[in-house]
């Protein structure tokens, strides 16, 4: 099954707002419904694709027939940009200035090496596509011909090694699909971001994507023991061993290049048994700073849940901390979810000890079901948007990271700077914000912007953004944790990795890319 092509997931789960929240972001916001119908994949112009025949000939060659280069309109249509809100309003204004010129679907590493072969001599940039879910620019690259690389039929469990607990995945498995190929063999990944859904093992790889269960399994990029790289100067290979002293970890230089430096094609992960019992719970703070001191020591000191979580003061209040009550209006203070994976006796020792802690912190347990709540509707915030967008709302999401100790400031500043450039603009906006990874020296933020749509919403988001970039450079956190840098964050990137460090970046992609195909302008500027 496709996404849907002007929003997110599954068609049949699209759903309108609530009457009861439609009145609240009318009276709260002022939020007025559309006034025009949106538009349908038919009505959408487009032209013939002014690829070269040549190319495509050669293409369809590289990938073992025509029938896995697809140049219709519908399969071009669903492979323009991601699927951050921009790139949603623009899609559905029918702005298709970044529609790939073909779609291509190798099947295995050595048609992806002949694809980006043929794409350097014919100079045609290759943007790799897994599940489309790029919410920071990653999947458009500067003005030129490209074509979607999707790599959806590279969809296999390769190897399984239960006694080092290895796995080795193709890049175009979904999130849910690789979980069901190690769970026959009594594993889990355990790795499960917002856009599990839908989202490719080769795009967490490339993004180094985060999952909501990362206090407990870790990160992504913490998961991969290896991977094997497609560039248009040949093939890479990393990780002999678990850990190595051989040189520096270049596992490290490929995870999070977003395609830049090549095409990831398998990936070597750590799995895990699949646990016996998974747990959830929630605990209420009086504020969030006293939500985050009690994180904070869970994190640093132990037991360390699962999953960890805790919405502020408006998202708890709001009901975005289980997408199942927005609206509801009437939770006070903040709500913290755990989570706790592995056997019953690890987990009830876990629990018991935790819930100590976070006693001690001044929690007060909340009980299962709001916990329950979380889980059981941990996929679908990306609907609640497209119906706030429906709705004539506007919603988007940015995250960053910090120290503990920088927290509060990076906290404070994003805020005021999404709050003082929207409302400047006459769309004031509700600011949500929720902790959505810990670690022992460190924690994301995650936020959630909400607004009406005003005359030009993607004009009235594009200075709020950079303000917010900006701030977070300015109170030390990072302009990405799990998001990562597409053309959205490319520059101030930049800025965080310093001069020296992006060369030396470019001297990379230079060796690896000397014709500049992949990705251009994508992680970093193009030549």
């Amino acid at each position: 099954m496709d996404m849907l092509w002007n929003g997110w997931g599954d068609p049949a789960k699209a759903a309108p707002l609530p009457e009861n929240v439609t009145g609240l972001l009318r009276d709260l916001l002022g939020v007025r419904p559309r006034t025009t119908a949106p538009l349908a994949l038919t009505d959408l112009d487009l032209p013939a694709t002014p690829a070269d025949p040549a190319a495509l000939g050669a293409l369809a060659d590289a990938v073992g027939g025509p029938e896995h280069v697809r140049t219709d309109a519908e399969s071009r249509i669903r492979h323009t940009r991601g699927k951050s809100t921009p790139d949603l309003l623009r899609l559905r204004a029918g702005d298709l200035a970044d529609v790939p010129h073909a779609v291509v679907l190798p099947g295995t590493h050595e048609q992806v090496l002949a694809v980006l072969r043929v794409c350097a001599a014919h100079r045609l940039a290759v943007v790799p596509f897994g599940g489309g879910t790029s919410v920071v620019g990653g999947l458009a690259p500067e003005q030129r011909e490209f074509v979607a690389l999707d790599l959806r039929r590279m969809n296999g469990l390769l190897d399984l090694d239960p006694v080092s607990r290895t796995a080795v995945l193709q890049p175009g498995l979904r999130g849910p699909e690789a979980e069901a190929l190690l769970a026959e063999r009594g594993f889990t990944l355990g790795h499960f971001p917002q856009s599990y859904e839908w989202a490719t093992v080769g795009g967490f790889a490339a993004a180094r994507s985060s999952g909501q269960a990362s206090a407990g399994y870790g990160r992504f990029d913490e998961m991969v023991l290896g991977l094997t790289l497609a560039t248009p100067e040949g093939t890479i290979e990393t990780g002999r061993a678990p850990r190595s002293a051989a040189g520096p970890d270049l596992r490290q230089l490929f995870l999070g290049s977003e395609g830049a430096f090549g095409v990831i094609t398998s990936v070597t992960v750590r799995v895990r048994p699949l646990p016996e019992q998974r747990v959830y719970e929630a605990w209420r703070f009086a504020s969030f700073a006293e939500g985050t001191a009690a994180l904070r020591r869970l994190a640093q000191d132990g037991p360390r849940p699962t999953v960890l979580r805790l919405s502020d003061e408006t998202e708890t209040l709001i009901g975005l901390a289980q997408p199942d009550r927005i609206g509801a209006a009437s939770d006070q203070g903040c709500l913290a979810v755990t989570g706790y994976e592995g056997t019953e006796e690890d987990v009830a020792l876990r629990r018991e000890r935790a819930a100590a802690v976070l006693r001690e912190s001044g929690g007060t347990f909340a009980g299962a079901e709001p916990g329950e709540r979380w889980a059981h509707g941990r996929y679908s915030a990306p609907y609640l948007r497209d119906a706030l967008l429906d709705a004539g709302a506007f919603a988007e999401t940015l995250e960053t990271a910090a120290f503990w100790s920088r927290i509060p400031e990076l906290y404070a500043a994003v805020r005021a700077a999404l709050t003082d450039t929207l409302t400047g603009a006459g769309t004031p906006p509700l600011v949500m914000c929720h902790v959505s990874h810990v670690y022992e020296n460190g924690a994301s933020l995650y936020f959630t912007v909400v607004s009406a749509q005003g005359e030009d919403p993607v004009a009235h988001w594009t200075p709020a953004k950079h303000a917010a970039n900006e701030a977070i450079l300015a109170a030390g956190g990072t302009i990405s944790h799990h998001h990562g840098v597409g053309t959205d964050h490319r520059d101030w990137y930049v800025r965080e990795a310093g001069p020296l460090a992006v060369d030396a970046l470019r001297a990379v992609k230079h060796r690896l890319d000397p014709d500049g195909v992949l990705n251009p302008g994508v992680l970093l500027p193009a030549d």
